[in-house]
C-alpha cells in the first residue's frame, strides 16, 4: 500500500483534532477523544521526526481552531476587526498554541524510531528480556508525560490559555474520578497513556502489539477503577443558603452604548430588588461604568441598593469595574454585607482585559471598552454570606483551577461556595456557552466545592459538588435563577498540594514520564 501524502495527511489529521473537539459540548461522547487521542501517536510513531511535528500541529489546530473559533465572533462582530483579520488572528493563535503539541509531537517520533525499536524487535524473540517487554510501558508512559508537558506549557507559559485541555472532554466519564486527586492535566495525561498503549499495538510488532492490547485491557479497568478504593468524598456539608442568580441577557452592541444605559441599570436594579435568596449574584461588568460615571448616568442608584440590602440582611454580588480611567479592575463588589467587600479579578485574558507588550496595535484595532485592566491578588479573601463563604472568580479564571486552590489554605475562612460572574456575550450563540459550562462543573468535581453562575447571556447554572448541574436558566433569556446551594468543606489531595505548589509536582511527574522513554532505548 502506498503511503498517505503528508498534505493529504496532515488535512486527516487536523480534522480529527476537529472532530476531538465535539466533545467539549457533547460530553457524552467522550470516548470519541479517546480514540482521536490514540489515533495521533498512532501516525506520529510511523513519521520522521520534522514531519511528526507537522503532523501534530495539525491536530493541534484543528482542535484548537475548533474549540476557540468563536473567538471570531468577539473580534469582529463586536470587536469592529475586519473579517479577514479576525480569522487569520483565530488560526494563528491556534497555530502557536500548537506548537507545544508540535514539539511533543517530534520527540516522540525520536523516542520510537531511535530507541523503540531495538527494544520492541526484541520481543520477536523466542525468549524476549524484561527490558523489551516493559519497552511498551516505558513508551507510553513517554507518550502521557510529553502530552502532559504540553498542556502545562499551554496552560501557565505567556499568561496561559488552557481553553479545551484534554482533561475536559471526560467530565461525564469514570475518568472523572481522578480529579480530585490529580486535577483536569492529570486526568489527560491518564488518557493519554492508555491511548499511547493503543496506538502501539498495531505498529509494534507481534508479540509487541500483544503486549500492548494485553496492557490496554489491563489499564483501562485500572485507569477508571483505582480512585474508588479510596474515599468516596473529601469534603462534607456546610449547610445551606438561598440564591439568586440573575441572568441579564443584555445584547453585547448595546451594554455600552449611552443611550440605553440608563435603561439596562433601571432593569437591573429591578431584578435586584425582586431577588428572594439570601445572596444574589449579578453577572461580570453588570453595571459597565466606573463608580463616578455611574453617579453622572443614574445618581442615587447604588445608595437605593445599599439601604435595600443592608435592611433585608442579605447580600448582593455584583459585576462592575473598579477605579478611574488611569487604573480600574474587573471587580464584583457585595452590597449589604456587614464589612466592605470587593473582589478584584486575577487572572486576566490577554487583548480582551490586558494589552500584552507589542500588540497594542492590535487591540487598537478593535473597539472593546475597558480593555486594560490592572490584577487583583491570587490569594483574594472570601465573602461571609449566611453561614457560607463565598469565593468569587470572574469569567475564564475558573479555568485554573491551580489558583483557586491557593484560596483553601487561608484555613476557617476557605470558600464553602465558589462564584462565577461571567459575560460570554461576547461570544455569540456558539458552543463557547456550554464549553464554560463544563469547565466550571471540572472545577467543583477537583475542587468539591459546588459553582454558582451568573452570566450575562448564559449558561446560568446551580453546579453542586459532584458536577451535577441542579438548575439552569436557559440561555439568552431575562431572568432569574432561584434556588438553594449546599456549601463544603473539607480538602480534596488536588487543592492540598495545588494550592501548596501549583502545577510543579505535574511538571516534574511530565518531565519523569517523558524520560521513560530512555528505558525503552536499552537492548535488551
Amino acid at each position: 500500500m502506498s503511503p498517505v501524502p503528508p498534505l493529504l495527511l496532515g488535512l486527516a489529521l487536523c480534522g480529527l483534532g476537529a472532530l476531538h473537539t465535539l466533545v467539549y459540548s457533547h460530553t457524552a461522547w467522550w470516548p470519541l477523544a479517546w480514540v482521536a487521542m490514540a489515533l495521533l501517536p498512532a501516525v506520529l510513531s510511523r513519521q520522521p521526526p520534522l514531519l511528526a511535528a507537522l503532523m501534530a500541529a495539525a491536530y493541534g489546530v484543528g482542535w484548537l481552531g475548533a474549540g476557540v473559533w468563536w473567538l471570531f465572533v468577539s473580534m469582529h462582530r463586536f470587536g469592529g476587526l475586519p473579517a479577514p483579520l479576525a480569522a487569520l488572528a483565530v488560526l494563528a493563535l491556534a497555530a502557536a498554541l500548537s506548537l507545544y503539541l508540535a514539539l511533543a509531537g517530534a520527540l516522540w517520533s525520536v523516542l520510537v524510531r531511535r530507541a523503540a525499536r531495538p527494544a520492541l524487535a526484541g520481543l520477536r524473540l523466542r525468549r524476549p528480556s524484561l527490558a523489551a517487554r516493559l519497552a511498551v510501558l516505558w513508551l507510553s508512559a513517554a507518550w502521557a508525560g510529553l502530552w502532559l508537558l504540553a498542556e502545562l506549557a499551554r496552560a501557565q507559559w505567556f499568561t496561559g490559555f488552557p481553553w479545551v485541555a484534554s482533561g475536559y472532554a471526560f467530565v461525564d466519564s469514570p475518568l472523572v474520578r481522578w480529579a480530585p486527586w490529580l486535577g483536569v492535566y492529570g486526568m489527560g495525561a491518564l488518557a493519554a497513556w492508555v491511548a499511547a498503549l493503543w496506538a502501539l499495538a498495531p505498529s509494534a510488532g507481534r508479540r509487541a502489539g500483544s503486549l500492548a492490547w494485553a496492557l490496554s485491557l489491563v489499564s483501562v479497568p485500572l485507569v477508571l477503577l483505582l480512585p474508588l478504593v479510596g474515599p468516596s468524598e473529601f469534603s462534607r456539608s456546610a449547610g445551606r443558603l438561598s440564591v439568586s442568580l440573575l441572568q441579564t441577557h443584555v445584547a453585547q452592541d448595546e451594554k455600552f452604548a449611552a443611550e440605553r444605559l440608563p435603561q439596562h441599570l433601571d432593569a437591573l436594579r429591578e431584578s435586584l430588588l425582586a431577588a428572594k435568596g439570601r445572596l444574589v449574584v449579578a453577572p461580570e461588568t453588570a453595571v459597565p461604568l466606573l463608580p463616578y460615571q455611574l453617579d453622572a448616568v443614574s445618581p442615587g442608584w447604588w445608595a437605593a441598593l445599599a439601604q435595600h440590602f443592608g435592611a433585608s440582611q442579605r447580600v448582593a454580588l455584583v459585576g462592575v469595574p473598579l477605579g478611574d480611567e488611569s487604573r480600574y479592575t474587573n471587580s464584583a463588589v457585595a452590597i449589604g454585607s456587614d464589612q466592605p467587600y470587593r473582589y478584584d479579578k486575577h487572572h486576566l485574558v490577554p487583548f480582551g482585559e490586558f494589552i500584552p507588550r507589542g500588540f497594542r496595535w492590535f487591540t487598537e484595532a478593535m473597539q472593546i471598552p475597558l480593555g486594560d485592566f490592572a490584577r487583583g491578588p491570587v490569594d483574594a479573601p472570601s465573602l461571609p454570606v449566611g453561614g457560607q463563604f463565598i469565593g468569587p472568580n470572574i469569567c475564564y479564571e475558573d479555568l485554573f483551577g491551580e489558583e483557586l486552590a491557593v484560596r483553601f489554605l487561608r484555613g476557617p475562612d476557605a470558600p464553602t461556595v465558589l462564584v462565577n460572574i461571567s459575560n460570554i456575550g461576547w461570544f455569540g450563540d456558539t458552543v463557547a456557552l456550554p464549553q464554560h459550562l463544563n469547565l466550571s462543573r471540572l472545577r467543583t468535581l477537583e475542587l468539591e466545592r459546588p459553582m454558582l453562575r451568573s452570566t450575562n447571556t448564559g449558561v446560568t447554572a446551580i453546579i453542586d459538588h459532584d458536577g451535577r448541574v441542579l438548575a439552569q436558566l436557559p440561555a439568552f433569556t431575562r431572568a432569574t435563577l432561584e434556588g438553594e446551594v449546599e456549601g463544603r468543606t473539607g480538602l480534596t489531595p488536588y487543592a492540598a498540594w495545588a494550592g501548596r505548589w501549583g502545577l510543579l509536582p505535574l511538571w516534574l511527574a511530565g518531565l519523569l514520564m517523558a524520560g521513560c522513554g530512555l528505558l525503552a532505548s536499552r537492548r535488551p
